[in-house]
């Protein structure tokens, strides 16, 4: 059974995008500490879930300009403006420090509410949320104030089959972090984060390109959580499996930086 068979491969675009960006960005981001401000609480869900065949170990790559140079990604002009029952508390919140790693990921290893256990088996942050994205994603959140910082962790469940990967976005204002939400949930293939790679300590294989898998994403006004999700040996099946692990560690994540962020 592969996931969400519609006849067409939409999830194909979204693996081979991923292998691109890792092939392009290798290096690991270092773990430090976060700056910045953030906010308030979770307020809605975005899911879409595609499936992807065999692409090897080649993935298509970006256009090119007639000189030869890789083309600036193409990115609808988004705005946003904030809602007018917007809290009053809003500007003190947005002034305190942006969450970091430590709040958003506190444990390695994690127990949730039905029992289930993850570890969480590399962690890495960086202000320069490019590196950790498409880059339609990173010129759509040029249009904005800018990205604050970028933390992601990755997790793997007992059997250490699972490999889901929870990235927190954390903006300087929150239009910019609405409108991001907007667009990853109507096309969450062109506005993407990176999952991460197993580090060589945790013993687990790289995901094959193109394997099936799911993602999800969640907004705490400020903040975008994503959560990507596949098995680590590229099976396309078990849906429901892979895709209840992706739900509950991303609801984890997020209700770790919503109690940050409420104070």
């Amino acid at each position: 059974m592969t996931f969400g068979d519609q006849g067409i491969d939409p999830y194909a675009q979204w693996a081979a995008e991923q292998e691109r960006i890792r092939r392009h960005r290798r290096t690991r981001w270092a773990v430090a500490g976060a700056t910045g401000a953030v906010l308030l609480a979770a307020v809605a869900a975005g899911t879409v879930m595609y499936t992807g065949g065999d692409e090897g170990d080649t993935a298509a790559p970006p256009p090119a300009t007639a000189s030869g140079t890789t083309a600036a990604p193409v990115v609808p002009s988004v705005t946003s403006s904030l809602p007018p029952d917007a809290p009053s508390a809003l500007p003190s919140l947005l002034a305190r420090p942006v969450v970091r790693p430590e709040q958003a990921f506190p444990a390695t290893s994690v127990r949730l509410d039905d029992g289930s256990r993850y570890e969480r088996v590399d962690l890495a942050t960086t202000p320069d949320c490019a590196q950790g994205m498409s880059p339609e994603l990173a010129a759509l959140i040029e249009q904005g104030e800018g990205c604050l910082r970028l933390t992601a962790a990755l997790f793997t469940d007992v059997e250490r089959r699972s490999q889901v990967t929870v990235t927190v976005l954390s903006f300087r204002r929150v239009e910019d972090a609405s409108s991001v939400f907007a667009m990853a949930s109507m096309d969450p293939v062109t506005y993407q984060t990176v999952s991460l790679d197993p580090p060589p300590e945790a013993g687990m294989p790289t995901v094959p390109p193109g394997s099936a898998g799911v993602f999800r994403r969640l907004m705490t006004v400020r903040s975008v959580v994503f959560a990507n999700g596949q098995w680590g040996d590229g099976a396309e099946t078990e849906e429901a499996a892979i895709t209840a692990q992706t739900e509950d560690l991303l609801q984890y994540v997020n209700d770790n930086v919503v109690a940050y962020e409420e104070g």
